[in-house]
Parts: C-alpha cells; sequence; structure tokens
C-alpha cells in the first residue's frame, strides 16, 4: 500500500482527522447498512498471529458470553507455533475449535488464506509482530471482517498516517475494530477516570510510570544461528527489533503511556529523553546483538506545561517496580498498582499514595468483570452482535505513535515533538506486505553479526542508520 500525496502535516490536523473518524464511527449504526453477524448467530473466528499474545487473544474470544463463536482457521509463517497454539486452544475450549488441517496455514500469504475461510462480518485476530499490521488490516476491510489487533499498531510515521487511513475505511464499512490496550476495560481504572475528570485530585500536573524488571521475552539476543532464515529468526526474535515491534520500550511501555495519558484526557505535544546501553553480553558473556537500550526514562510535555515521566529498565539484579501514578493540586492516584494495570486503584489526599486514602477500587480480578482482557473482547462481540459504534483504532494509533514519539527522543538525543513523529518519513519496514520465505529482513547483521543501534547525538534523523 503507497502512501497518499497528502500527508497529515500537524498535530492539529491529526487529531482534527482522527475526529473525523470518531464521528464516522459514531454514525456507523445509522445510515451505513451492517454487514456483520447479528443476534445469537455464530462467529466464526480467524488467528493470524499464533504467539503467545494470539493464543491469549483467541481465547479470551472463545470465553465471551454473549453467543456462539468458534475459531475456524489459524495463521502463521512458523509451524511449531500454529501447532503448539491449535493444541492448547483445543485443550481449553474443545469443540469451540474447529480448525481442520486443510484450515491451518503457514507462510507470508496464510493470512489471506485464513481470512478467506471467514463470511463478512466474522472477526479476525491480527497478533503478528505489528510490522504487519497494515498489511492484514488492509486485507480485512476489504473482506468485510471485524478485527482484533494487538498493540502497538505502528512504528512509525508513515505507518501511523497509513493505519489512520485505514482506521477510517473501516469507520466508512461499519467494521469493528479493538485494539488490546486492555487497560481502559478495567472497571478500576474506568471508574478512577471518571473520578479525576471530576476533579478528586485536582488538576493533573504529573504523570508517572515505571517498568523496570530483568531481561524478558525476546528483548535481548545473541547472534543469529544460521538457521531459520535471518529474516524468520528476526520475526521469532521480534522484540529485539525496532522493525518488528517498534522495541523495548514501545511494546512493553505502552499500557503505562495509554492509561495515563487517558487519565490527562490529553496527549502530550513534545518529549524529551535519555537512555542507553549498560550491557552488551549476556550474564553467560555472548553477545548481545538487538537494537534496544536496556534503561529509558523519556519526559513527555503536554500543552499546559504539565509532565509525565516514564522509566523503564531490564537489568538484573536491580530494585523492580512496576506501577504507574497520576499527580494532582489536590491529591495523588494509584492508577496501576502493579503491572500493567494491576489492583486495586485509589486516591489520596496529598502527595503520599500511603496515606489519607478518599476512595480505592472494590473489585476484584476474579469478578466477572475483573478481567480487562476479557471486557474489551466482550465489548467488541457487544457491538458486532447489536451493531453499536466500536473503532479503537484512532486511539491505538495516538497511543503508538506517542509511545513512539518517546522512543525516538531517547533513540536520537533531540528533543521530538508530536509533530516531527507524525511527519517522520523513515517507514522501518516499507515491503512488509512482500515478504515472502526467502527475503532479508529489513536490517542486515553486519560481519561481527551486530545489528545497527541507536547512535543519540550522532544519528539525529531517525533511529539507527545502516549506512
Amino acid at each position: 500500500m503507497n502512501e497518499t500525496s497528502s500527508p497529515l502535516t500537524s498535530r492539529r490536523e491529526f487529531l482534527k482527522n482522527t475526529g473525523r473518524l470518531a464521528a464516522a464511527s459514531a454514525l456507523a449504526g445509522v445510515a451505513i447498512p451492517h454487514v456483520h453477524a447479528l443476534g445469537s448467530s455464530t462467529l466464526q473466528v480467524a488467528l493470524v498471529g499464533c504467539g503467545g499474545r494470539g493464543a491469549g487473544a483467541a481465547g479470551n474470544a472463545l470465553s465471551t458470553k454473549s453467543g456462539p463463536i468458534t475459531l475456524v482457521a489459524m495463521a502463521d509463517v512458523f509451524e511449531n507455533r500454529l501447532k503448539g497454539a491449535y493444541g492448547e486452544l483445543k485443550k481449553q475450549h474443545g469443540d469451540l475449535v474447529d480448525v481442520p488441517q486443510d484450515n491451518r496455514h503457514i507462510g507470508f500469504d496464510a493470512y489471506k488464506k485464513a481470512m478467506d475461510t471467514l463470511k463478512p462480518g466474522d472477526i479476525v485476530i491480527l497478533t503478528t509482530p505489528l510490522a504487519f499490521r497494515w498489511v492484514h488490516f488492509t486485507y480485512a476491510i476489504q473482506k468485510g471482517l471485524n478485527v482484533f489487533m494487538e498493540k502497538p499498531l505502528t512504528a512509525d510515521g508513515p505507518c501511523s498516517r497509513r493505519m489512520l487511513k485505514l482506521a477510517e475505511e473501516a469507520a466508512a464499512k461499519n467494521l469493528k475494530v479493538g485494539v488490546g490496550l486492555m487497560s481502559r476495560h478495567s472497571r478500576a481504572l474506568q471508574e478512577l477516570h471518571h473520578r479525576i475528570q471530576d476533579g478528586e485530585i485536582g488538576e493533573v500536573n504529573l504523570l508517572r510510570g515505571y517498568r523496570m524488571h530483568g531481561p524478558v521475552a525476546s528483548a535481548f539476543s545473541e547472534k543469529w544461528p544460521g538457521k531459520p532464515s535471518e529474516l524468520l529468526w528476526q520475526i521469532s526474535r521480534f522484540h529485539s527489533f525496532l522493525w518488528a515491534s517498534a522495541g523495548c520500550y514501545s511494546d512493553f511501555y505502552i499500557h503505562h503511556i495509554d492509561h495515563l495519558f487517558w487519565m490527562k484526557k490529553s496527549w502530550p505535544i513534545k518529549a524529551q529523553a535519555l537512555g542507553g546501553r549498560h550491557y552488551r553480553h549476556s550474564p553467560e558473556g555472548k553477545l548481545w546483538i538487538d537494537q534496544n537500550f536496556d534503561s529509558y526514562s523519556v519526559e513527555y510535555t503536554f500543552a499546559d506545561g504539565a509532565k509525565f515521566i516514564m522509566d523503564g529498565r531490564c537489568n538484573n539484579g536491580c530494585t523492580p517496580f512496576y506501577a504507574s501514578y497520576a499527580h494532582g493540586s489536590k491529591g495523588i492516584a494509584v492508577v496501576s498498582k502493579s503491572g500493567d494495570c494491576g489492583l486495586p486503584s485509589s486516591t489520596h489526599k496529598g502527595q503520599n499514595p500511603e496515606r489519607n486514602a478518599i476512595w480505592t477500587s472494590k473489585i476484584k480480578s476474579t469478578d466477572p468483570e475483573g478481567d480487562p482482557y476479557l471486557n474489551e473482547w466482550n465489548s467488541l462481540v457487544d457491538a458486532i452482535r447489536n451493531d453499536k459504534p466500536h473503532n479503537e483504532v484512532k486511539r491505538g494509533v495516538e497511543a503508538s505513535l506517542v509511545t513512539s514519539m518517546g522512543r525516538m527522543a531517547a533513540h536520537t538525543g533531540q528533543e521530538i515533538t508530536f509533530e516531527q513523529m507524525l511527519n517522520s518519513e523513515h517507514e522501518m519496514a516499507p515491503d512488509a506486505d512482500k515478504f515472502t520465505m526467502d527475503s532479508p529482513p529489513p536490517v542486515l547483521a553486519d560481519s561481527e553479526g551486530k545489528y545497527p543501534v541507536p547512535m543519540p547525538g550522532i544519528v539525529k534523523d531517525r533511529e539507527y542508520s545502516t549506512a
């Protein structure tokens, strides 16, 4: 898919256009013929991307209580991942998993075969690495499918602009789209949001987010072993490569970034940051060759001068800290007690979250609506069955773009504005729609097996140089 000749040029224009998307979504059930399943009809689901998050999302879909849902097709580039996900889902959900061998597809074109199994109005789950999100979303819209897609949605400006335009196309077709930023479906955070907007802690002037722990997932990688292909290996280690995941900053920290900006009810205008790599070797002494920093500290600034500090670290032996806070002129809110949206949320007079409690959320994770992962699926399926407006792509693009803004500030050592990130021309995986099993990856290892890394203050206009 090519870029159009008139890219968005400012934050104001971006928000104006996303406002049009919201309006289109709000009118979806009024003038546009619905193309989705209704009432108690069985919804069929295809899973594109069978890693851990994909299997989890499919399990959430099959656990909804609003009518029959069946998994009928699966797609991945790795056969072992598809087999593993199929076996686990079949074990947990029995007859709700009805995926014959002919509907289990392997390869870069497997997404088309899986979606071709569905009828208009069914649901496709898109949980591959984000480089392929716009490719798969484009085909889902062409097929008239409702969509659930995992975060982040984009890694750069070109894909953010492209995904916004695709979101408008989906809204125009009255398709329902959910995005895996589940914090906003937490009942505790929803109540906290209302309380903050009603002034319970006063004017919000500082937000803080922390995710600090040891190396996790595939963010830190040793040299490519020579097989599978370098492209497939990078996809299997997607957290290590900015083109595939937007790196550990975007993939790990976007939940705090999304829900804290929600509490402020505003997106920032600029970011400055620092970060670096303390350790280039694993504890066993083997060289790490990925593109991530192991520590980040980003300061976002709002139009009213308020600040948001996001700190992230992936180092063993350091004090762990994984929580988020909102400070106001009259008090403080504990947004996430622990984890991405951990219970309980609370508000307090003054700035000490250990004293003077005003309110503490009562819902428990075991309650019927205590799981935000299930809540987001229940909302999506309810919107499909009852023709309610539901398109979370606008917010998903905004959250991904703002997250990338902070990451780019750290990687370049420059102050990055919203407009700069939005209008950046560096697309990290421009040919993602053309990949085959024999394609080279977007970044290649050098003679020592290393990949290009950010060089703050040296490479200033993009996050790494391949020259």
